[in-house]
């Protein structure tokens, strides 16, 4: 089957960076001791996702950490003046895009700082903005964020429900590398139901065939280690799913995998609804939380413990600031 063309924009598309990837801000050279004090926890927050996801745009920010938009861009401008956070606005074909965030050179000396590192260890380079602006991935890591923070933001209309764990892409490779690498990993939660879940977050560039390749992957992780998360996988259009279901139908039910697909078609704003068909015959769309209990046997994925070798760099950040911002904040 041919790769499916892109759309013109949002999760998905093939993104553009303007030749300016950051806005200007004052030279200045802030004291780091200094400007920790100006910074809220939710700041500090916001600095560690980034460093987690790479990339956040103005409305997924929002969504997670900020009761409107204005107050969310009036404190961004104030991170970036200070470069806690550096930004860029991709070209799109149609529309413009909104401002995209990523982890600015004092935020980056900020969590060296925290984590008791040098600098380099961070990972920052002065062209960390630049490489993800012109990442041919953006559109997909986007896609993947849009997502998961669309889950995670969930909790805040509905307090018993939404992520309890989100692991990107590099962090779960650091994890489990070496026998899958998924686009992310976490935990959904809706009162006492728990389902754990590795994300595939399809394109459609890949071909079927090298989809079909990863889930071999996956049932050697649940023999290698006991546990038996499931498999989400989201793709943009109906049509792509539906030729993922009939590709990978067979494969997943004689590797014993619980697999589910969706897509954008019908999960936009509200992932966590019955857009989620199981691999099985016959089997219905159903709401995210009845995946669990119509696989029972779940259990979270092993090598989610701190080790010794841990930094606060390499624990999981909390998919949601430690507190809620108060209104007009």
């Amino acid at each position: 089957m041919p790769a499916l063309p892109r759309p013109a924009s949002g999760p998905g598309s093939r993104y553009t960076a303007r030749a300016a990837t950051s806005r200007p801000r004052p030279t200045q050279h802030t004291d780091i001791a200094t400007l920790a004090r100006r910074l809220t926890t939710r700041d500090l927050w916001l600095t560690r996702m980034l460093h987690e996801h790479r990339v956040l745009t103005t409305h997924q920010i929002t969504r997670l950490a900020y009761t409107s938009l204005r107050s969310a861009q009036r404190r961004l401008r104030t991170l970036h003046h200070h470069a806690i956070v550096d930004s860029f606005r991709p070209l799109t074909q149609t529309g413009s895009a909104p401002e995209h965030y990523t982890l600015g050179p004092a935020g980056a000396a900020l969590l060296a700082a925290q984590a008791g590192l040098d600098p380099e260890a961070v990972g920052w380079r002065p062209t960390h903005t630049g490489r993800i602006a012109y990442s041919p991935s953006l559109g997909h890591d986007l896609g993947v964020n849009d997502l998961l923070a669309h889950l995670a933001a969930h909790a805040h209309t509905a307090p018993t429900t939404g992520l309890t764990l989100w692991l990107s892409e590099p962090s779960a490779a650091r994890r489990w590398g070496d026998i899958i690498r998924p686009d992310a990993y976490a935990h959904y939660r809706d009162g006492d139901c728990l389902l754990p879940f590795f994300l595939e977050y399809d394109t459609g560039s890949q071909p079927l065939p090298r989809v079909e390749a990863k889930l071999a992957g996956y049932a050697a992780f649940t023999t290698a280690t006991d546990t038996r998360p499931a498999l989400l996988i989201h793709t943009r259009t109906h049509s792509r799913a539906q030729a993922l279901r009939h590709r990978l139908a067979d494969t997943a039910r004689n590797l014993n995998l619980n697999v589910a697909t969706s897509s954008s078609d019908f999960t936009t704003t509200e992932p966590w609804g019955p857009w989620w068909t199981p691999l099985q015959s016959g089997a219905r769309r159903i709401a995210l939380t009845h995946l669990a209990t119509h696989w029972p046997g779940l259990s979270p994925a092993s090598g989610l413990e701190p080790t010794d070798a841990d930094t606060s760099l390499t624990l999981p950040v909390p998919p949601l600031p430690p507190a809620a911002p108060k209104a007009g904040s």
